[in-house]
């Protein structure tokens, strides 16, 4: 499966396209349910994936530096009688980092499976001055969001 957002789709969308392209694509039987979900990084208009490399991961470091941005995660839940899907909005502030500090951090390598090159519950920690939302969504999945649907497909 291909990660390229489409021209003119909004991030939310985005985000949640691709989670409910992820559990269509593990959904094998029709009485399981699969959960898809991803994550992305924005910070204005431009949307931060996983770096492709060091020198991506460095770049997405320095334009969150000292600045707010969202992290959004697309969520789809895929049972037998169809799809739930939504997703979660978190705010980060992120504190301004010197070259070094953005340096060894990269080296650590810890950014280079992560939407937006950090790890909010990782070596990045030190960096988020504050959040607005959800702690989980920030590090993939908004567990508390991802019950509540779940839990809706065993009332009667």
């Amino acid at each position: 499966m291909e990660e390229k957002r489409a021209s003119g789709e909004a991030p939310r969308d985005y985000a949640m396209r691709l989670a409910r392209e992820k559990a269509e694509a593990a959904w094998e039987d029709r009485n399981e349910i699969v959960l898809g979900a991803d994550t992305i990084v924005v910070l204005g208009e431009r949307v931060f994936e996983k770096p492709t490399d060091a020198a991506e991961a460095r770049r997405m470091i320095e334009a969150l530096s000292g600045r707010e941005h969202t992290v959004i995660t697309g969520i789809c839940l895929r049972h037998p009688g169809g799809a739930i899907s939504d997703h979660e909005s978190t705010l980060v502030r992120l504190a301004t980092l010197d070259s070094g500090e953005i340096e060894a951090y990269v080296a650590s390598g810890e950014p280079m499976d992560k939407a937006g090159a950090y790890a909010i519950q990782g070596l990045a920690s030190k960096f988020v001055e504050r959040i607005d939302g959800c702690y989980f969504n920030v590090m993939g999945l908004p567990v508390a969001k991802v019950y509540r649907h779940w839990r809706s497909l065993f009332r009667a």
